[in-house]
């Protein structure tokens, strides 16, 4: 009896170890929030449908970003400054979409990581520096724009220094890297244990309430801030030159001390194709084909027209037509934000939130949509910035559309 009894509380109290030891499984938007598996709470025809988004959203964010990088080898004009900084954002979309986001399909749709500890780890690195690279991306793009506006004399002499630009673009990586990577790779052996399950995948760290609002501040909000001061004073900028435009930039010449012979317009009957047309955040128009004002006079204007009415007309047709293309800018910057921040701000709030709460205020399916909602700002990117230019939409169309392009470029001849 004594025998039976001490058999009895030998089995409660290994019972009670069991359930106490066992471990919380709660992940992150990289990783499954319980272990339960979502075919579990889907049917077979829902998980079909969520693997072929999953899989179609890998695609685009994998074409569209592939397809800024081709224009940009394809095409010389795109090189310079500012146009780097989209390369390096596109390089970073699109490893997101070519190993992150494949990755990670699987282990969403099973709720189990089957590639072992040291896949999931190089995993969790590439996953962390890449959406963080991509974000740091964006506000470089926005400090590029706000320089080109607010210094566009200093900015346009550094045009053709290109280790500027590199050292800039070096450093966003630096920084992505030292974010969260050494907290990833080292944070279990400073605790002295892990507490992820081995079919599991997520930051040790996710539950530290204080480490990720830290993180946090730096990945998206002081970003998020950062883009919308930068884009706000290119608003309030663009909105100052146009009022003033209408009372000064077309105003003729009063001081006879301006040489008309050092004023470059564009050649008679053409004007520049497309695919060579300014930036959107140049500050001043820059005609790439150019000649003499002298150029321009013909023998059926008479005597009337003078070099400087010349000058005050074809200025002022320019200058109205800038003032078009910055509305325009305007607007696509206002776009840019908000997608950002859309993209950005369920996920951020619910990463905090659900590691204040330890995991148990959040719901798992809830969480996956704000993660892939993240990811689809990875998709967005190629068409919000590169197609807001007309140099690399016309180097898209030159890639995809060859003849419709070579037939609207010979219309410029």
């Amino acid at each position: 009896m004594q025998l039976s009894s001490q058999t009895e509380l030998t089995w409660i109290h290994n019972m009670h170890n069991s359930t106490a030891e066992t471990p919380h499984t709660a992940g992150t938007g990289n990783e499954t929030l319980s272990t339960r598996s979502p075919s579990s709470e889907f049917s077979l025809g829902v998980l079909v449908l969520l693997a072929f988004l999953m899989v179609l959203l890998a695609l685009v964010t994998i074409l569209g970003n592939i397809l800024v990088i081709l224009a940009f080898i394809m095409d010389r004009n795109l090189r310079h400054r500012s146009n780097y900084f989209f390369l390096n954002l596109a390089i970073s979309d699109f490893a997101v979409g070519v190993f992150c986001m494949p990755l990670y399909i699987p282990y969403s749709l099973t709720g189990k990581w089957y590639l072992g500890r040291g896949v999931c780890k190089l995993w969790l690195v590439m996953d962390y520096l890449l959406c963080t690279a991509s974000v740091f991306n964006i506000v470089l793009i926005s400090y590029d724009r706000f320089l080109s506006v607010t210094k566009a004399v200093s900015y346009r002499a550094q045009q053709g220094i290109t280790s500027n630009p590199v050292v800039k673009m070096v450093a966003i990586w630096v920084f992505a890297f030292l974010l969260y990577c050494p907290a990833i790779l080292f944070w279990e052996h400073v605790a002295g244990h892990s507490v992820v399950a081995a079919d599991q995948c997520y930051a040790e760290f996710f539950d530290n309430w204080y480490f990720l609002l830290c993180a946090s501040t730096l990945e998206f909000f002081v970003p998020l801030l950062s883009v919308a001061y930068f884009n706000m004073h290119i608003f309030h900028n663009i909105q100052r030159r146009q009022r003033h435009g209408s009372t000064q930039d077309c105003e003729p010449p009063r001081s006879s001390s301006l040489s008309w012979r050092f004023c470059f317009l564009p050649r008679p009957g053409a004007s520049s194709p497309p695919s060579e047309a300014e930036d959107s955040v140049s500050s001043s128009p820059r005609p790439k084909k150019e000649s003499l004002i002298t150029e321009k006079l013909s023998p059926s204007r008479g005597n009337s027209v003078t070099p400087e009415n010349d000058f005050s007309v074809s200025f002022c047709s320019r200058t109205g037509s800038k003032l078009q293309q910055d509305k325009k800018i305007a607007k696509s910057l206002a776009i840019i934000v908000c997608a950002f921040a859309i993209c950005w701000a369920p996920y951020t709030l619910l990463m905090i939130i659900r590691g204040a709460c330890q995991g148990t205020c959040v719901h798992n399916s809830l969480y996956e949509i704000t993660f892939w909602l993240l990811w689809l700002n990875s998709s967005l990117n190629p068409f919000l910035y590169p197609l807001c230019h007309v140099k690399f939409r016309m180097a898209f169309m030159k890639i995809l559309c060859p003849k419709k392009f070579a037939t609207l470029r010979s219309g410029f001849f």
